[in-house]
């Protein structure tokens, strides 16, 4: 970054301290990622010169480096799908809910997705000690009461502690790829609606969200039958909302639920307004006319096409190696795309 910046650039408009920014810039920051530290650096001295308090700089302060310790411990595993375990801390080891979610994370780490659990007691220690051994993390919160470590991941490197219900929210969902929600308090619910929140409006990407019922139990039932007799009988919620996710009944659904959403499917990405669906499997003409029979509701343009990696994901290194799909979606009907995607599992 030669020279000053211009004054419609995002400055400081001191010419000497940013000048001192863009060198650090410059020796810190890689070809894609020096604009991004240039900003960064520069918002940490604009708090100082909008006269942030100390409470707001300590706020900032513990959550950058929470964050970033996250990221470092979750960077070597981006390639390996993971599942977060959602689910009451109350549950007894000798419960047949807490046999569930042990049975459960085994399972899935034998299918070589990862674990990520919230670290404390009940459905969390349940997760961690089913997993196989080194296969799960836990990203547990500090509270004035509970919750302690649970003794399972409680020496791992794979354990962090988070001060903010909200950076530790956001790293779950940031760093896994499947949801599974086993019966829960506030809490519980409070992740449930976040992630259905995400996904119905586009904030998230497309995951397997599945809510599985304890032995002789109708919770998730019963709170299916409050969102369809109330939020979408008075129009807060569509039809197609309710099928961003599924309520299975036993362990083996969960699992095939959420290895099965990743059986033909590997991700998504924009590129110019338009999505792209990458697959483990080049569709055949047959099966991509389908797709434009089945799902044209759901363009806002065009056709659903095969497409060579585009000159923003080869750029990127972004999962070039995977044929894909493009489409001009609406951004509107999640449902229906998670339709569609379960629908190209089934190739």
């Amino acid at each position: 970054m030669g020279g000053y910046m211009k004054k419609d650039k995002y400055i400081i408009g001191d010419e000497s301290v940013d000048r001192i920014i863009n060198e650090l810039a410059e020796k810190f920051g890689s070809t894609g990622t020096k604009e991004l530290y240039r900003q960064m650096l520069t918002t940490v001295i604009k708090l100082t010169l909008d006269g942030a308090d100390t409470g707001d700089l300590k706020l900032l302060n513990t959550s950058l480096k929470e964050l970033r310790h996250a990221f470092k411990i979750f960077s070597r595993y981006r390639k390996v799908k993971k599942v977060v375990i959602f689910g009451s801390a109350r549950i007894k080891p000798s419960s047949k809910e807490y046999k569930m979610v042990a049975e459960f994370a085994e399972k899935i780490s034998k299918l070589g997705f990862l674990v990520i659990t919230g670290g404390g007691g009940g459905v969390m220690e349940a997760g961690n000690k089913g997993a196989l051994p080194g296969k799960s993390f836990a990203v547990n919160i500090r509270l004035p009461l509970e919750q302690r470590p649970n003794p399972y991941i409680k020496q791992s490197e794979k354990l962090m502690s988070f001060n903010y219900f909200f950076t530790r929210k956001l790293i779950f969902i940031k760093e896994s790829d499947a949801t599974v929600l086993f019966p829960g308090g506030f809490g519980t619910n409070d992740e449930a609606f976040e992630v259905l929140t995400l996904a119905q409006t586009g904030k998230g990407c497309p995951r397997p969200i599945i809510f599985v019922n304890d032995p002789n139990s109708t919770y998730w039932n019963t709170w299916f039958k409050f969102l369809k007799h109330e939020a979408v009988s008075r129009g807060f919620l569509s039809e197609n909302d309710l099928k961003i996710f599924r309520i299975v009944d036993t362990v083996d659904e969960a699992v095939n639920e959420v290895a099965g959403f990743y059986k033909v499917y590997q991700s998504t990405r924009y590129v110019k307004g338009k999505l792209v669906i990458r697959l483990k499997k080049t569709p055949t003409d047959d099966q991509l006319k389908m797709l434009n029979d089945q799902y044209h509701d759901i363009l806002e343009s065009g056709k659903i096409i095969l497409t060579e990696p585009l000159p923003e994901e080869v750029r990127d290194k972004d999962q070039h190696e995977f044929p894909r799909i493009l489409l001009h979606f609406n951004k509107r009907d999640y449902g229906r795309l998670f339709e569609m995607i379960r629908e190209i599992n089934n190739f």
